[in-house]
């Protein structure tokens, strides 16, 4: 197999700079989505139903992004990397707890895991505003869509 395939017109420390961007994104979307998967399988309580279907949502928003993200790396010649290991060692989101959790607990879960991955989207738009606009587009687009569900999960603690 040739060594770089796909090629980009952004400059070697551009793309490298981007792809690694790419990449933390990429891990802490995918790991939003089993978040999101673990929680709907394990909620319980009286407002089970709505929270289930909304982490369902959740599920797809973040799958979806996964795969915008992931695509963009591959577009500028940087290949994503989404394997179970790697998601594991690498993800910044905070871990939920394991077992039946009750809709309150879920919430508040989800509150925090969005909040924490809305501020590392930020930093990254950022990083991304001198060597690739196209990818910071793409990163504001994601954080927007985020920070709605932050309100959207936020908003029944309230």
């Amino acid at each position: 197999m040739a060594k770089n395939p796909i090629t980009s017109p952004l400059a070697d420390a551009d793309r490298d700079a981007v792809g690694a961007i790419l990449q933390a994104a990429l891990v802490d979307l995918v790991d939003l989505s089993l978040v999101g998967k673990q929680a709907h399988w394990n909620v319980i309580g009286k407002n089970f139903r709505s929270v289930h279907l909304q982490l369902d949502e959740l599920v797809v928003l973040a799958r979806n992004a996964a795969d915008q993200v992931a695509e963009r790396a591959a577009a500028i010649g940087v290949t994503p990397n989404g394997k179970a290991k790697v998601i594991a060692e690498s993800s910044g989101l905070p871990e939920i707890e394991s077992g039946w959790l009750k809709e309150d607990q879920v919430v508040a879960a989800i509150t925090t895991s969005l909040a924490s991955l809305i501020s590392r989207m930020r930093a990254r738009i950022d990083e991304t505003d001198k060597p690739d606009l196209v990818t910071q587009d793409l990163l504001i687009g994601i954080t927007q869509d985020l920070e709605q569900a932050h309100w959207m999960w936020q908003a029944q603690s309230a």
